[in-house]
Protein backbone atom coordinates (compact mmCIF):
# COMPACT_ATOMS: atom_id res chain seq x y z
CA UNK A 1 0.00 0.00 0.00
CA UNK A 2 1.11 3.41 -0.91
CA UNK A 3 -0.25 6.60 -0.02
CA UNK A 4 -0.86 10.23 -0.30
CA UNK A 5 -1.60 12.69 2.59
CA UNK A 6 -3.49 16.07 1.88
CA UNK A 7 -5.27 18.57 3.70
CA UNK A 8 -4.87 22.47 5.11
CA UNK A 9 -6.07 23.88 8.77
CA UNK A 10 -9.36 24.91 8.75
CA UNK A 11 -10.81 25.26 11.96
CA UNK A 12 -8.64 23.85 14.87
CA UNK A 13 -6.61 20.81 15.23
CA UNK A 14 -6.68 17.86 15.58
CA UNK A 15 -9.08 17.15 12.05
CA UNK A 16 -10.85 14.68 11.08
CA UNK A 17 -10.08 13.01 8.31
CA UNK A 18 -11.52 10.44 5.50
CA UNK A 19 -9.84 7.39 3.45
CA UNK A 20 -10.08 7.42 0.15
CA UNK A 21 -10.33 4.41 -1.91
CA UNK A 22 -9.78 3.62 -5.63
CA UNK A 23 -11.87 1.76 -8.21
CA UNK A 24 -10.11 -0.95 -10.02
CA UNK A 25 -8.43 1.01 -12.49
CA UNK A 26 -6.16 1.84 -9.82
CA UNK A 27 -5.43 5.93 -8.54
CA UNK A 28 -6.77 8.41 -11.21
CA UNK A 29 -6.83 11.41 -11.79
CA UNK A 30 -10.66 11.37 -10.58
CA UNK A 31 -9.98 10.35 -7.24
CA UNK A 32 -6.88 12.78 -6.65
CA UNK A 33 -9.66 15.29 -7.30
CA UNK A 34 -12.27 13.59 -4.96
CA UNK A 35 -8.80 13.78 -2.40
CA UNK A 36 -8.52 17.47 -3.13
CA UNK A 37 -12.23 18.47 -2.89
CA UNK A 38 -12.43 16.95 0.59
CA UNK A 39 -8.77 18.85 1.52
CA UNK A 40 -10.23 21.71 0.31
CA UNK A 41 -13.35 21.29 2.26
CA UNK A 42 -10.91 20.79 5.76
CA UNK A 43 -10.20 17.05 6.74
CA UNK A 44 -7.19 15.26 6.09
CA UNK A 45 -7.54 13.20 3.16
CA UNK A 46 -5.47 10.06 2.23
CA UNK A 47 -5.54 8.79 -0.53
CA UNK A 48 -4.65 4.96 -0.81
CA UNK A 49 -2.61 2.97 -3.58
CA UNK A 50 -3.83 -0.70 -3.23
CA UNK A 51 -2.39 -2.03 -6.63
CA UNK A 52 1.21 -0.22 -7.42
CA UNK A 53 2.72 -1.63 -4.26
CA UNK A 54 1.50 -5.02 -5.22
CA UNK A 55 2.87 -4.85 -9.03
CA UNK A 56 -0.85 -4.77 -10.00
CA UNK A 57 -2.36 -2.32 -13.20
CA UNK A 58 -6.01 -2.92 -12.18
CA UNK A 59 -8.06 -5.53 -10.65
CA UNK A 60 -11.72 -4.80 -12.91
CA UNK A 61 -13.47 -7.69 -13.14
CA UNK A 62 -11.78 -9.75 -9.96
CA UNK A 63 -12.24 -7.23 -7.25
CA UNK A 64 -8.89 -6.90 -4.06
CA UNK A 65 -10.33 -8.04 -0.68
CA UNK A 66 -6.74 -6.42 0.72
CA UNK A 67 -8.25 -3.13 0.02
CA UNK A 68 -10.33 -2.83 2.76
CA UNK A 69 -7.51 -4.35 4.78
CA UNK A 70 -5.66 -1.06 3.35
CA UNK A 71 -7.80 0.74 4.86
CA UNK A 72 -7.55 0.13 8.19
CA UNK A 73 -3.70 0.15 8.06
CA UNK A 74 -4.39 4.12 6.33
CA UNK A 75 -6.56 4.27 10.02
CA UNK A 76 -4.06 3.31 12.34
CA UNK A 77 -1.74 5.81 10.02
CA UNK A 78 -3.86 8.52 10.51
CA UNK A 79 -4.08 7.83 14.27
CA UNK A 80 -0.34 8.79 14.69
CA UNK A 81 -0.23 11.86 13.30
CA UNK A 82 -1.58 14.78 15.79
CA UNK A 83 -2.90 16.49 13.69
CA UNK A 84 -5.74 13.82 13.51
CA UNK A 85 -8.66 12.99 15.22
CA UNK A 86 -8.48 9.51 15.63
CA UNK A 87 -12.25 8.99 16.34
CA UNK A 88 -13.03 11.11 13.75
CA UNK A 89 -11.94 9.41 10.54
CA UNK A 90 -14.29 8.08 7.53
CA UNK A 91 -13.77 6.02 4.66
CA UNK A 92 -14.89 6.84 1.03
CA UNK A 93 -14.51 4.75 -1.68
CA UNK A 94 -15.61 3.94 -5.81
CA UNK A 95 -16.97 1.27 -7.47
CA UNK A 96 -14.26 -1.41 -6.09
CA UNK A 97 -13.60 1.01 -4.01
CA UNK A 98 -16.88 1.68 -2.41
CA UNK A 99 -17.43 -2.23 -1.94
CA UNK A 100 -14.09 -2.16 0.30
CA UNK A 101 -15.46 0.51 2.23
CA UNK A 102 -18.78 -1.47 2.77
CA UNK A 103 -16.85 -4.46 3.59
CA UNK A 104 -14.31 -2.50 6.06
CA UNK A 105 -17.08 -1.45 8.22
CA UNK A 106 -18.89 -4.76 8.39
CA UNK A 107 -18.58 -6.41 11.68
CA UNK A 108 -18.92 -9.68 10.19
CA UNK A 109 -16.31 -8.97 7.88
CA UNK A 110 -12.82 -6.80 7.72
CA UNK A 111 -14.09 -4.55 11.04
CA UNK A 112 -13.81 -8.09 12.85
CA UNK A 113 -10.48 -8.54 12.95
CA UNK A 114 -9.54 -4.49 14.48
CA UNK A 115 -10.02 -2.72 17.55
CA UNK A 116 -10.30 0.98 15.59
CA UNK A 117 -13.31 2.23 14.25
CA UNK A 118 -14.39 4.60 11.47
CA UNK A 119 -16.53 7.04 12.07
CA UNK A 120 -18.88 6.61 8.71
CA UNK A 121 -18.65 5.04 5.65
CA UNK A 122 -19.43 6.23 1.84
CA UNK A 123 -19.70 4.39 -1.14
CA UNK A 124 -20.62 5.43 -4.77
CA UNK A 125 -21.86 2.46 -6.85
CA UNK A 126 -20.41 0.34 -4.78
CA UNK A 127 -20.95 -3.72 -5.00
CA UNK A 128 -23.23 -4.82 -2.39
CA UNK A 129 -22.89 -8.35 -1.39
CA UNK A 130 -23.98 -8.85 2.09
CA UNK A 131 -27.67 -9.45 2.44
CA UNK A 132 -27.75 -9.26 6.08
CA UNK A 133 -25.27 -6.68 6.68
CA UNK A 134 -23.94 -5.24 10.41
CA UNK A 135 -22.18 -2.10 9.88
CA UNK A 136 -19.97 -0.74 12.43
CA UNK A 137 -20.58 3.08 11.13
CA UNK A 138 -23.34 4.90 9.66
CA UNK A 139 -23.11 4.24 5.75
CA UNK A 140 -24.47 6.28 2.82
CA UNK A 141 -24.63 4.42 -0.35
CA UNK A 142 -24.93 6.51 -3.72
CA UNK A 143 -25.50 4.40 -6.64
CA UNK A 144 -27.45 4.39 -10.41
CA UNK A 145 -30.84 2.78 -10.92
CA UNK A 146 -29.52 1.96 -14.21
CA UNK A 147 -25.64 0.65 -13.42
CA UNK A 148 -25.12 -2.74 -15.44
CA UNK A 149 -22.30 -3.52 -13.47
CA UNK A 150 -23.01 -3.48 -9.89
CA UNK A 151 -27.15 -4.20 -9.53
CA UNK A 152 -28.55 -1.29 -7.32
CA UNK A 153 -31.06 -3.95 -6.38
CA UNK A 154 -28.50 -5.41 -4.27
CA UNK A 155 -27.95 -2.65 -2.52
CA UNK A 156 -31.63 -1.86 -1.59
CA UNK A 157 -31.75 -5.60 -0.81
CA UNK A 158 -28.99 -5.08 2.07
CA UNK A 159 -30.35 -1.95 3.20
CA UNK A 160 -33.62 -3.41 3.84
CA UNK A 161 -32.45 -6.17 5.38
CA UNK A 162 -29.09 -4.79 7.50
CA UNK A 163 -29.57 -6.92 11.09
CA UNK A 164 -30.89 -4.91 13.77
CA UNK A 165 -27.79 -4.25 15.74
CA UNK A 166 -26.67 -2.54 12.42
CA UNK A 167 -25.13 1.22 12.22
CA UNK A 168 -27.76 2.89 10.17
CA UNK A 169 -27.53 2.74 5.89
CA UNK A 170 -28.84 5.22 4.15
CA UNK A 171 -29.30 4.08 -0.22
CA UNK A 172 -29.20 6.77 -2.32
CA UNK A 173 -30.68 5.63 -5.92
CA UNK A 174 -30.33 8.08 -8.99
CA UNK A 175 -32.57 6.92 -11.72
CA UNK A 176 -31.54 6.92 -15.24
CA UNK A 177 -27.89 6.84 -14.05
CA UNK A 178 -25.04 4.71 -14.74
CA UNK A 179 -21.98 3.47 -13.17
CA UNK A 180 -18.92 6.05 -12.84
CA UNK A 181 -22.02 8.63 -12.93
CA UNK A 182 -20.06 11.00 -11.10
CA UNK A 183 -16.95 10.81 -13.36
CA UNK A 184 -16.84 13.61 -15.71
CA UNK A 185 -14.22 11.96 -18.71
CA UNK A 186 -17.00 9.73 -19.24
CA UNK A 187 -19.08 12.41 -21.40
CA UNK A 188 -20.31 11.18 -23.75
CA UNK A 189 -20.70 7.81 -22.14
CA UNK A 190 -18.92 4.70 -23.47
CA UNK A 191 -18.79 0.86 -23.15
CA UNK A 192 -16.10 -0.68 -20.86
CA UNK A 193 -15.66 -4.44 -20.38
CA UNK A 194 -19.49 -5.07 -21.33
CA UNK A 195 -20.86 -2.38 -19.49
CA UNK A 196 -21.88 0.97 -19.80
CA UNK A 197 -20.45 4.31 -17.83
CA UNK A 198 -21.82 7.77 -18.09
CA UNK A 199 -21.31 11.06 -16.48
CA UNK A 200 -24.45 12.38 -15.09
CA UNK A 201 -24.31 16.02 -14.18
CA UNK A 202 -27.46 15.78 -11.95
CA UNK A 203 -26.92 13.01 -9.98
CA UNK A 204 -22.76 13.53 -9.43
CA UNK A 205 -23.60 17.25 -8.30
CA UNK A 206 -26.31 15.66 -6.10
CA UNK A 207 -24.16 12.69 -4.72
CA UNK A 208 -21.07 15.94 -3.86
CA UNK A 209 -23.75 17.67 -2.12
CA UNK A 210 -25.16 14.28 0.30
CA UNK A 211 -21.63 13.34 0.54
CA UNK A 212 -20.66 16.87 2.09
CA UNK A 213 -23.76 16.97 4.19
CA UNK A 214 -22.99 13.16 5.68
CA UNK A 215 -19.93 13.83 6.91
CA UNK A 216 -20.54 17.03 8.33
CA UNK A 217 -22.86 15.15 10.00
CA UNK A 218 -20.41 12.36 11.33
CA UNK A 219 -17.19 13.92 11.00
CA UNK A 220 -17.65 17.59 12.20
CA UNK A 221 -20.42 17.19 14.14
CA UNK A 222 -18.96 14.56 16.33
CA UNK A 223 -18.20 14.68 19.75
CA UNK A 224 -14.56 13.29 19.20
CA UNK A 225 -15.79 10.10 21.33
CA UNK A 226 -14.85 6.80 19.92
CA UNK A 227 -17.57 4.85 18.61
CA UNK A 228 -18.46 1.81 20.41
CA UNK A 229 -20.11 -0.48 17.75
Amino acid sequence: MSALLGGRSVGTAPYPAVVVLHGCGGTSSHSARIADRLAASGYVALAVDSLGPRGLTNQCGTGLLAQAYDAYAALRYLSQLDFVDPARVAVFGQSMGGFSALYAVDRDMAAQYFDQRFRAAVAYYPGCGDPAAAMTAPTLILIGEADDLNPAERCRQMAAHARADSAPITLVIYPGAHHAFDVAELKPGRRSLGHWLEYNEAAAEDAEEKMRAFLAAHLVGATGERPTQ
